[in-house]
């Protein structure tokens, strides 16, 4: 994708959506915490499904520490890897009743030495709870940056600091959230839906798929 083309591509999915937000459900930044690290390798709807129930009787590090490890296995089991999510998920709260107060930290090393919390996790809690610029590079966001020609590279780490430098200042905060939309819905994995899409303009992808 041409340099110049990049900031007419964020326009109009701006346009489109002015104000994008993330999928999972969640009332706190710790909720926030807790559903992102259960969503890996899940789905955001499974995810909801299951912390609809989980949140409103254990919400908090310290509730989530009172109900167990059985008792969170329980109502996490019908998301994949629940086990080991629930084990990663009750050290996290334990390191942040006693050392953060039950709160979220704010930078990226305190958040990546937290049980489970890798730096995609950590870049969405920066960017969701706190505003900051960041690259949550999930599968949507690595096809659509090598499809499109916005920031191709090898592995999720290429492709967020070729994000970090292509991305215009001033969409560098909802971008993550776009381009996350924009794989999910658009230019999914197995047939892109270009007759769909509003930014197929400056997309480097060729043949377009044609309208069914």
């Amino acid at each position: 994708m041409k340099k110049a083309d990049i900031p007419l591509f964020f326009a109009e999915l701006q346009a489109a959506n002015p104000h994008p937000v993330t999928e999972l459900e969640y009332g706190s930044d710790f909720q926030l915490l807790a559903a992102v690290l259960l969503s890996a390798q899940a789905t955001d709807v499974g995810v909801n499904k299951a912390t609809r129930k989980l949140f409103p009787i254990a919400g908090t590090p310290q509730a989530i520490l009172d109900l167990g490890q059985e008792g969170l296995e329980e109502h996490i089991k019908t998301i994949g890897l629940y086990r080991s999510k629930a084990k990663n998920l009750m050290a996290t709260c334990q390191m942040l009743v006693e050392h953060y107060g039950g709160e979220i930290p704010r930078t990226r090393p305190e958040l990546e030495e937290l049980p489970g919390v890798g730096r995609k996790t950590a870049n969405v809690v920066l960017n969701v709870a706190f505003g900051e610029p960041t690259m949550a590079v999930d599968t949507h966001i690595f096809r659509v940056s090598n499809r499109t020609g916005l920031a191709p590279g090898k592995n999720p780490l290429e492709v967020e600091l070729k994000l970090l430098k292509r991305v215009p200042a001033e969409y560098a905060v909802h971008a993550h959230h776009w381009l996350i939309l924009l794989g999910r819905y658009i230019c999914q994995a197995r047939k892109p839906r270009c007759w769909e899409c509003r930014v197929s303009t400056w997309c480097d992808f060729k043949p377009k798929t044609p309208a069914p």
